[in-house]
């Protein structure tokens, strides 16, 4: 089972395009506070380049990839 920490990763990792991986993200101060320590987590894991948001490091394209193919597979 995911947990909650996990899902708002997803949920982060799902907010980029799936068509370029030149358009990076921002969080804003005033976003949902799960959304803002889910962006702050993935950039400390390395997944993205800022910490809040930027762009997807190679390894957060990988992480990216599979998040669609596992939604892909569970939909």
């Amino acid at each position: 089972m995911f947990s909650n920490e996990t899902q708002d990763e997803l949920d982060v990792l799902s907010l980029f395009s799936s068509d370029t991986m030149q358009e990076g993200i921002k969080v804003h101060g005033n976003a949902n506070p799960k959304l803002i320590s889910a962006t702050k987590r993935l950039h400390a894991k390395g997944l993205l380049t800022q910490i809040d948001g930027g762009y997807l490091t190679p390894l957060g394209i990988e992480a990216h990839e599979l998040a669609l193919k596992l939604n892909a597979i569970l939909s």
